[in-house]
Parts: structure tokens; sequence; C-alpha cells
């Protein structure tokens, strides 16, 4: 009787489970059994790695042959066993030392041919392995950049099977020839879900095709919601822009993921895991430095949004613009279900996807903007412009936007239609990006100090107790918010978000903390209503 085990990591969400993978051999009929709690794409590895480890040059054993994997209880997908199967197998029939597998993590699908192919999932993965204790991993050969970021892992890539026996059998290791120039690598289809990429709003529309990026001087006008987007991106507080059709709403919602400061390293491996579990990591790039974009249409589910689909749920858009930003353009188009569905995520961090194979807890800390017209023909703010919605029609628009889901938005501004002169160019054009950049990294590095030894990095983050008890601002600063919660215009929530704007807009202009000038800004931009101070979130 024959014995090997080899390992390797099963996903659930962008969280890894080390499996062991068992290969036991005895006398009887040539049969293969996999158990474990395998789907229908594990199943299909039988064949396989059959075909595989055959056209590598390895004899097939025509014996009895079970497969386990260990845990039994945790559900198992996708293609990346092949190879810790195939191995296991091998080693079992002893072609190759058990003992040089039996402490290896093998992820990858192997080909008919015996070639190795990518999936996806392969940092999470080796993540996974880390924490777990083990320090050498196999991977296909096109994901050993992305393997390599985790610390610690010693990391081979092969790109066959043939090439990882001569490694574990210390034999001459085979040359395989590489695809055709000029045609695009066959290899790499498994780490792209068909249907993803430029085409899903992952990044903003003005930045395909010719390589130019968006750029805030492009914006014509609009002095308020520029500024309002600074504070946005300074303390990584919510934004509502509401206005005509044409305004520039989508401009500037495709901007602001450029003015965030850049991925620091723990969060590129965050977002980099959940890219590359969802499909979306592109080829050569095994690092994402800069913050995310999403922005999914308004027919997008409530799964879409959040995460779900057939058996271990998938992350939705939410866990594709962690750390970056989400925009909901024509925000009243989507299903009251769907938007209602982002409030524990807008509030938590992170969202729990509750199904039958599982509950999975997915990463979700983004910068939501959300775009709305004021009516269904978009006129209703615009004088002597037509607008025919009647009265009712109006509110019954405007109310789909829940007033929770409202209530978590710090920022709400009105975006006006732009004049002739600033069409035109006649009234001077604004900042560009990079100079608003380096202002919000200055206000985010004043927060970073002010936040050492807490788990916050950012104003929007901090609890409203702290705000209250241990970040005071200046004495006197909250009379006009108290007032404005007495007579019902703010909630205690309400409250608590004008702390976090005002702190932010101290941090731009270099105080330090808010007086009541920079509370009177963030109430003018949470409830609209004039205050009578300069809007200049680096002025006074």
């Amino acid at each position: 009787m024959g014995f090997a085990r080899a390992c390797s990591v099963a996903l659930v969400g962008v969280e890894g489970v080390v499996v062991e993978v068992q290969a036991d051999l005895e006398p009887g009929v040539a049969a293969f059994t996999l158990v474990g709690l395998p789907d229908k794409s594990l199943v299909e590895s039988r064949d396989r790695v059959r075909a595989a480890v055959v056209n590598s040059g390895a004899e097939w054993p025509q014996k009895k042959l079970t497969v386990g994997l260990s845990p039994a209880s945790v559900p198992k997908s996708g293609s990346g066993f092949d190879l810790a199967v195939a191995c296991a197998v091998l080693g079992a029939a002893e072609r190759i030392d058990p003992a040089m597998i039996a402490d290896v993590v093998m992820i990858g699908e192997l080909g008919l041919d015996g070639r190795v192919r990518p999936v996806r999932g392969v940092l999470p993965a080796v993540l996974a392995a880390a924490e777990a204790g083990y320090e050498q991993v196999v991977v296909p050969e096109q994901t050993a950049g992305e393997a390599a970021l985790v610390p610690g892992i010693s990391v081979l890539g092969v790109r066959s099977l043939r090439q990882l026996i001569a490694v574990l059998c210390d034999e001459p290791v085979p040359e395989e020839p590489a695809d055709g120039e000029g045609r695009p690598d066959a290899m790499l289809a498994g780490l792209m879900i068909p249907g993803t990429g430029l085409g899903t709003g992952l990044v903003p529309a003005a930045a395909r095709g010719d390589g130019h990026r968006p750029d805030l001087v492009d914006v014509a006008g609009q002095l308020r919601p520029r500024q309002a987007l600074e504070v946005a991106a300074a303390g990584g507080h919510h934004l509502l822009l509401s206005g005509p059709p044409g305004a520039g709403k989508t401009m500037l919602a495709e901007r602001l993921s450029a003015v965030l400061p850049p991925l620091t390293r723990q969060e590129s491996l965050e977002v980099t895991a959940v890219h590359s579990v969802a499909g979306i990591l592109p080829p050569g790039e095994p690092l994402v430095s800069r913050a995310p974009y999403c922005a999914p249409h308004h027919s997008a589910t409530m799964q879409s949004l959040v995460g779900g689909g057939n058996g271990i749920p998938r992350p939705g858009a939410v866990s594709l613009a962690h750390r970056g930003v989400l925009f909901l353009d024509e925000a009243p188009e989507f299903s009251g279900k769907a938007l209602d569905a982002l409030r524990q995520p807008l509030e938590s961090g992170h969202v729990v996807v509750a199904r039958a194979a599982g509950v999975v807890r997915l990463p979700a800390r983004f910068l939501m903007v959300l775009a709305a017209n004021p009516c269904p023909c978009g006129r209703h703010t615009l004088t002597g412009a037509g607008c025919e919605c009647p009265p009712s029609a109006v509110r019954r628009y405007q109310a789909r936007l829940s007033g929770p889901l409202l209530d978590r938005v710090d920022l709400r501004v009105e975006v006006e239609p732009v004049d002739r002169a600033d069409l035109l160019g006649q009234g001077g054009r604004g900042e560009s990006t990079e100079v608003v950049a380096a202002r919000v990294r200055d206000a985010r590095a004043r927060a970073a100090e002010r936040l050492a030894g807490t788990p916050w990095t950012t104003n929007s983050e901090v609890p409203g107790h702290e705000l209250r008890t241990r970040l005071l601002v200046a004495p006197g600063a909250l009379a006009a918010a108290e007032r404005d919660l007495e007579r019902g215009i703010l909630t205690a929530r309400g409250l608590d978000r004008v702390l976090r704007v005002a702190w932010t807009v101290a941090d731009l202009r270099g105080a330090d903390r808010p007086d009541a000038s920079d509370v009177a800004v963030a109430l003018e931009l949470r409830t609209g209503i004039q205050r009578g101070v300069p809007m200049g979130a680096g002025e006074r």
C-alpha cells in the first residue's frame, strides 16, 4: 500500500483554508475516487490529472486510488487542486519522494498535456498558507510574482508538471517551449473572468483607450463641488452630487480616485487579494497600487453590489471598490433593495454574505459617490427650463434614496449648470489633480499622526464617542450644530459625521483642531443650508 500527501488551499470568499490532499493506493480494480466535498470542476480533475501525468512521461498506477481532501467539511471548488492531487498520486506511486511534498503547498490547474495553468486567488491562498506556518509554495509561472508578494514564503513557479517532477527528484529540468510570438498567451485565460475589465466600469471611462488620465483641470467651473471632492478624498467621506444632466457630476466622480493617496503596502495586498479572487487582476501587474474605481450600471442587482451568487458567495462591487471609489451614477434608478443593502458596509467597512453554502466576510471599506438628478426629466432646479414633472413625481423620484441611506452620506452638494464663461475658459482653469492630491496627502498625514496608536487612519473611521470625549473641538464651536440637532435638522449620527468633516476641513487648512468656522463649513456640506462662510478647504 502506498500513501502520500501534499497541501493546497480552498478559498472561501477572500479567506483561505489549507487543505491536505491525501492519496492512497491499494490492490484492487483500477479506479479513481475523489472525496472531501468537491464541486463539479474539482470532480473533473480526475480526468485532467490522469491525462497530465501520462503525457508528462510518468506511469499512472493501475491500482485502486483514493484521493481525500481534508478537512472534508470545508466546501472545495475550482481547478487549483490539480497540481497537489497529481503530486500526491505520484508520491503514493513512489515516482517522487513523499517526504519532499508533505509540507509544500501547491496551487495550479493542469492541462491535458501537463502544462500548469494559472488560477485566480493565488495571493489570498498564499497568504493563508503563510498564516498556517508553511514556507514553500508551488504556483504556475505566470502567477509567481503575485505569490512572491507574501513575505517569508519561498515561491517556485513552474510551467509544467514535467518541470516540477524534475525539481522534486533532483533531475535535469526540461525546457518548455513558450507560445508563439505575437499571439495572446492562452495560459492567462484562467486569470480573467469573461466580461470583466474595462467594460464593467472598473476604471474611469475617460481613462480607457487612448491612455489619457482624467484630470480635475478638465472640469470647467464647479468650484463648490470641486472643494467637496477634496474634502471627501481627504477624510474618506461619502458624497452626494445632485444636479441637472450635463452639469459634470460624472466628470467629477471619475477624477476622485486619482486624488486619493497611493495605497499603502497593507492596503495594496487587501485590494489585490479581492481582485485576484474576482478575476479582474490585470496580467503582469501582480500588485494594485492605486485606489480602485468601480461604477456599476444602475440595473445592477443586490447580489452584484454586495456579493453573492451560486455556491460560495463571490465579491460584489462594494468589495471591488475596497480602499477606492464606488460611483453610483443615476442613483435613484437603482433598486431600493440594492441601495439599502449598502447601509451595513457603509458603517462597518465589511459585508457579511450568508448563503446556504456558507457565510463569507468580504472587505468593503470604500468611498461612495452618488449622482442624482432632481427629478425624472432633470430640469426641476433650472429656472425657465420647462420642467413638466408634477410635484408628486418629483417627491417619488427623490424618495428613492431612502433617509437611512442619505443619513450615512457626509457631503451633499448641488452641482449647478456650467455658465458660458467657465465653459469657454474665460473664468480661468481650476487646479490640477496633482495640486489637489498633494493637499489631500498632507491632510491625511495630519490625521494619521493624530490617530497614531488607534485602529483608525482617516477621520471618517473615528467613532462618535471618540469625537465627543477625546478629540474635542474648540470651545463653542458646536453651537450651530447643537441648534440643528434640537430642530431635527441633524440626527445623532449626523452630528458625528459633521464632527468628522469638521476635522477634515481643519486638517486641510493645517489647524490643530476645528473651530466654529470649520463646523459651519461641515454643516453647510451636510445640510446644504448656507452658513455664510467661505467654502475653500485650505483658506479662510
